[in-house]
This record gives structure tokens, sequence and C-alpha cells, in this order.
């Protein structure tokens, strides 16, 4: 018997900060600034992270730790639970994430969403029915494009159980 081959390819496109238009900037400025207001005493992981509703309005987080591990929560399921939350019928359209570590405050470290917030974003795409488009912030200031979770999830739930 011949066995089937699925195949997903991710692709994320590479983008100065000059590059971006004025609203993915300012989306990238407020996950920066967010950085700032994380609370991460543990992990010494700072991360910070911005949405854009369709209505316009932009909410930004950051993560949130506890002593009592996993109770702590990602700047992006902060973020996107409180915009979904406040303004239920708008649609995030973009999330923005920017991180570095405490101790070197002048330097960001690129990072992607973990399993949880990419699920997460995942069933946001799925209730509004439209991909998001994901913007990280790299250490030599250039940003990663994605359009949709499905670059950073491939075969995520919904994908498999059509």
């Amino acid at each position: 018997m011949a066995q089937k081959k699925i195949r997903q390819v991710s692709e994320l496109h590479e983008l100065t900060l000059e590059e971006l238009d004025l609203p993915r900037q300012s989306l990238v400025s407020a996950a920066q600034k967010a950085v700032e207001k994380a609370y991460a005493p543990y992990s010494q992981f700072l991360v910070g992270a911005a949405v854009l509703l369709d209505n316009g309005i932009v909410i930004s987080a950051n993560n949130q730790e506890n002593v009592s591990f996993p109770v702590g929560t990602c700047a992006e399921r902060l973020a996107l639970g409180y915009a979904c939350g406040q303004y239920p019928a708008a649609n995030p359209l973009k999330i923005a994430i920017a991180a570095r570590r405490m101790e070197t405050p002048s330097t960001y470290a690129a990072v992607t969403p973990c399993g949880m917030c990419r699920q997460t974003i995942s069933e946001y795409e799925v209730h509004f029915g439209q991909e998001m488009e994901i913007l990280i912030l790299t250490p030599n200031q250039t940003v990663l494009v994605s359009d949709g979770v499905k670059h950073l999830l491939p075969f995520k739930f919904e994908d498999l159980n059509r």
C-alpha cells in the first residue's frame, strides 16, 4: 500500500521596521512598550504583545508570571483575551510580539508564540473566519511577518477535523 504524503509549507516574511506601513510600525511599538511593564521575576524574560482590532483599537499586554508555574499568563493570550472580552464583535486583525531578557534591556529577542498562544490565535481565526497577521520583532530590528497562524502551527486541530 502506497503511503500518502501530506505536506504543509510554512513561510515568514522578513521586513525592516522602515518597510512596515505606519499601522504595523505603531503596533510593534505598542508591543515594545508593553514589554517594559511585564512581570517576570522568575524567568527574567519580558514579553509584550499588541493586538489591532478591526474597529481600530489597539490592546496591549505583557506576560505575568506566578511562582506556581504554569499559573502565569503569556502576553499574547492576555492581550487577545482582554481584546475579545471587551470588544467581542471586533475581529483581531494583527498581533505584534516583542521580547527581551531582563539583563539586556537594549536588545530584543526573537520569540514566536508558544503552543498555547498559537492555538489561541487559531481559535480567534476560526471564530472570526479570518487569518490574523503575526509580527515578531527580532534582535536586529527586523520584523518577521506571518500571514496567519498556519505558518507557525501546521496541522492544527481545525485542519485535522475537517
